[in-house]
């Protein structure tokens, strides 16, 4: 009798275990992709106007993220990519026009990107955006909200291999909680349907 319930408990924590695991708002992943396997990958810098404050974190912890995930035998960004930006006006600069050009006409410059990926190493690079990092109430209910975009680019050709954007908001009474955990939590439900 005590097996039974203990089985019957299990197979109830199980369903609403997958239930909870849900898809992401958005996902998008090219043809490419199924051929794409790069080993090293470089996070850019997020794009962070909305909230300025928040850039640094995500990068970090994109880089925490896919390290902890092992799929890749090189992981460049957060302080590293940086620092080059800082110290490398040509980096900058390549970087600046790549960006701008996707941004104003949707434009992936294949040569652009191939020095991108020279300049990191990396046989493919992340462009994060942050969309939410807030403290909202919606009916009448505090919530705690971190929300990413996301686009995978294939640095020798420029090809966008997978893009996605995702949010996550967690709900509180009185105490709030840590946004970078919460969005530590979106990068892993995010990082999970990106190919590699």
């Amino acid at each position: 009798m005590k097996a039974k319930k203990t089985n019957t408990i299990a197979v109830i924590i199980s369903v609403i275990l997958l239930v909870g695991c849900g898809s992401l708002r958005y996902s998008e992943t090219s043809p490419e992709a199924a051929h794409f396997h790069p080993k090293t990958i470089a996070v850019l810098p997020a794009d962070a106007t909305l909230f300025p404050e928040t850039g640094g974190i995500v990068d970090r912890l994109f880089v925490e993220v896919l390290t902890e995930r092992k799929w890749f035998t090189m992981v460049n960004g957060g302080q590293n990519i940086a620092a080059q930006l800082n110290k490398d006006e040509r980096f900058r600069n390549m970087l600046s026009q790549y960006l701008a050009k996707r941004a104003n006409v949707s434009f992936s410059d294949p040569q652009l990107s191939k020095e991108i990926g020279g300049f990191t190493k990396a046989e493919a690079f992340l462009i994060p955006h942050i969309d939410y990092w807030n403290y909202t109430t919606e009916n009448d209910k505090k919530l705690a909200k971190a929300g990413i975009s996301i686009a995978m680019v294939e640095a020798s050709t420029g090809k966008t291999i997978w893009k996605a954007t995702h949010s996550i908001a967690k709900e509180y009474l009185v105490f709030k909680p840590d946004i970078s955990r919460i969005a530590k939590d979106l990068i892993y439900e995010m990082t999970a349907m990106m190919p590699h």
